[in-house]
């Protein structure tokens, strides 16, 4: 399993890596040389991820945590050894509504997943990686916190809280040799999009499908793979000269939407 880009003998967190985006790059990690520990709640896919990795003869732990609860974040994190050397919070959920459909308990659940839990995985990592005066963390937050876009209210909200979490944690920890970047994807194509499809769209998916791919100026979605290759580049030794940046991945969204 070899990589241009190595991250070999780094042990790597991602939170989410069960499945999506997250278990892109926990493949991609793995196959650049990192042990990756994958943070699910999804106990069979999590699994089912880590044994693939291992079958090609990578190195890839899966443990089961709710990043909601921080008792859970801190024992979770305490396993991991010897060191920490990448943080990726990519665990989150999406919802549909403006600020007036979206209900407060709906409001308060994207706020515990995407907000709360990204800050006690940043609280429990962060004193390991000041300790070991090392550290690289990545934010998966989305173009949502950067332009308007409709019908996503409580969602935009926690990416936008993800975004200044980078741009805050970047500053403040920079003296111990700790980098924090933010990756803003556009739509991507994963499980969630054909099941978001499957259950809106009844017997319509093909062509809403192509619908929602030419929303992008590129005129498709990403892939997982991609955003992984970005997340790859900034975790590793290579990206050392960058720090406090928000990179987005969006077919030309951002710029050519605006």
């Amino acid at each position: 399993m070899e990589s241009s880009l190595s991250l070999s003998g780094k042990n790597a967190v991602i939170t989410g890596g069960g499945s999506g985006i997250g278990r892109a790059i926990s493949k991609c990690f793995a196959t650049a040389g990192a042990h990756v520990f994958i943070f699910d709640l999804d106990q069979v896919n999590g699994e089912k991820v880590a044994q693939e990795i291992r079958l090609k003869n990578g190195k890839a732990t899966f443990m089961l945590c709710n990043i909601t609860s921080s008792e859970e974040v801190s024992h979770t994190i305490e396993k991991v050894k010897p060191t920490i050397d990448i943080l990726v919070n990519n665990a989150g959920i999406a919802h549909v509504g403006n600020a007036v459909t979206t209900s407060e308990h709906d409001f308060e659940k994207l706020f515990q997943v995407n907000v709360k839990g990204t800050f006690l995985c940043l609280q429990s990592c962060l004193p390991r990686m000041i300790e070991q005066n090392k550290g690289v963390i990545l934010n998966l937050a989305s173009i949502a916190a950067m332009v308007g876009l409709p019908d996503r209210f409580a969602y935009s909200m926690t990416k936008g809280a993800m975004l200044a979490m980078t741009y805050s944690v970047a500053r403040d920890f920079l003296k111990h040799n700790i980098r924090c970047n933010c990756i803003s994807p556009a739509r991507v194509h994963t499980p969630f999009v054909d099941g978001f499809l499957s259950k809106n769209y009844p017997g319509k998916e093909k062509e809403m499908f192509e619908k929602l791919s030419n929303t992008q100026p590129i005129g498709r979605m990403g892939t997982a793979e991609e955003i992984a290759q970005l997340a790859l580049y900034l975790c590793s030794d290579q990206a050392s000269f960058i720090t406090g940046t928000n990179y987005p991945i969006d077919g030309g969204f951002v710029t050519l939407n605006t």
